[in-house]
């Protein structure tokens, strides 16, 4: 049985993205001590915005990555871009956060957007950029009512989101399956890494000193400033702050207990036939089939299908097993389907799960912070973020920040094993769902 790896960090060229963006710029290691404002340390989205953010008003800084930009999840995510929340309604995050905490961060998550495509528009970003919308599909009687309240509540904020009823469902995905949906208009997908790449390109662009392949090893008080140190540089710096996420390995104590490790593999078939691809997702949005258990998936530019899951027993252990299941999934949605279906790459990402599901900002001490528990909603979500902690960085009093400056505080253990169990109950759910509502039921529910 071929199994996937066990081990952190797989390697980054079995992703699509890295056999499909375009070329990296050239990257400078940190050999020398200098000096900066601010230091950034982890180049993915919420440390390339945060950089792009400062150096845009003047402030010199230093961002230093450990591997390449785009390394971690930010190069590795399925590519989907839906400026929404995960797992909490937007009146559930208003108790789970308050006010006015919840109402500032909806209000950047949900125009996160607009900062992907200006940033893409105003620095040339060849990135695959699609912005044709993301459909969350309702299977059973009990999705609907999920939906309409979803409709309300977005648009309410200022979302473009609109209900999709089942005479419609099927002209706009080219599935037969859905009883309605969820269609949020201003949603779209890209090629993450090629993202990411051009973001690097825009910080440098911009005037900030971007070091790759110089992990952080340490970060302590040298006099008035702090020193940044690598194995064969260091950055003093008048502040500092931490965006490393889910692939913090190091540079502050503790910081990498504040999150627990989920992992997610995404696989891309092989080029699918034209006649296919004008009936299968026509409209080439994003694709969510609305299960708890969920299967997303839309197209790259070469005409593959991008899908990802999260793994549960045999599926992400069992390589021939894992691509059963993801086919039967797709042609179980899209019957039509008659070509073979092929997973010619199969890649995993790293989410920094946290209990809130949305980012916390740490104060670790006078002038550093931290960024983690992004908990998957990376690429909207990671570059509106550097608007937070550029704002940070320029001194806005801490009470009209967007997020809550919190102490630094491990993750309670139940997250160990709290995503997954959630993941289990909600494939229980609309499992019971289907059978008392007499809906059908996909292969491997």
């Amino acid at each position: 049985m071929q199994s996937f790896p066990t081990t952190r960090f797989s390697p980054f060229e079995t992703t699509l993205w890295y056999a499909t963006a375009d070329a990296a710029p050239e990257y400078a290691e940190l050999d020398q001590t200098i000096a900066a404002d601010v230091c950034v340390v982890g180049a993915g989205y919420s440390g390339m915005t945060t950089s792009l953010e400062l150096a845009k008003q003047g402030v010199a800084v230093a961002l230093v990555e450990a591997e390449e930009p785009g390394f971690g999840g930010s190069g590795r995510n399925a590519g989907h871009c839906t400026p929404t929340f995960t797992h909490y309604t937007l009146p559930d995050l208003r108790k789970v956060l308050g006010e006015p905490w919840a109402e500032r961060l909806i209000a950047r998550q949900t125009r996160a957007n607009d900062r992907v495509s200006g940033m893409i528009r105003d620095y040339q970003i060849n990135c695959e950029w699609q912005q044709n919308g993301y459909f969350m599909g309702a299977l059973t009687p009990a999705h609907i009512r999920d939906i309409e309240a979803k409709v309300e509540t977005y648009n309410a904020v200022g979302a473009r989101t609109r209900f999709v009823p089942r005479e419609e469902t099927e002209a706009l995905t080219g599935s037969p399956r859905f009883l309605g949906g969820w269609l949020h208009e201003e949603a779209g997908h890209l090629n993450p890494l090629g993202y990411s790449r051009g973001l690097a390109r825009a910080v440098m662009q911009e005037g900030v000193r971007l070091y790759a392949r110089s992990p952080v090893t340490g970060c302590r008080r040298d006099g008035t400033r702090w020193r940044v140190e690598t194995k064969t540089g260091a950055v003093l710096a008048d502040k500092v702050i931490f965006t490393t996420g889910a692939y913090t390995v190091g540079g502050w104590p503790k910081l990498d207990e504040t999150f627990r490790i989920m992992r997610v593999f995404v696989c891309a078939t092989q080029p699918l036939d034209p006649e296919t691809r004008r009936s299968v997702v026509p409209r080439n949005t994003t694709m969510h089939d609305g299960r708890g258990d969920i299967y997303v998936y839309k197209y790259n530019r070469e005409g593959r299908i991008v899908a990802s899951m999260f793994p549960m027993g045999r599926r992400g252990v069992d390589v021939g097993w894992t691509h059963k299941v993801m086919t039967d999934r797709l042609k179980w949605l899209h019957p039509q389907i008659r070509e073979d279906i092929r997973w010619e790459y199969l890649w995993w990402g790293e989410l920094d799960m946290q209990q809130k599901t949305v980012p916390r900002l740490y104060g670790l001490a006078p002038g550093v912070a931290a960024m983690t528990g992004l908990s998957g909603r990376g690429v909207p979500t990671g570059s509106m973020l550097g608007g937070i902690l550029s704002e940070w960085a320029m001194g806005l009093p801490e009470k009209d920040l967007s997020l809550r400056v919190e102490p630094l505080k491990a993750a309670p253990f139940y997250m160990s094993y709290g995503p997954q169990l959630s993941l289990r109950y909600f494939r229980a759910r609309d499992w019971l769902s289907a059978k008392t509502s007499g809906t059908p039921l996909p292969p491997h529910a």
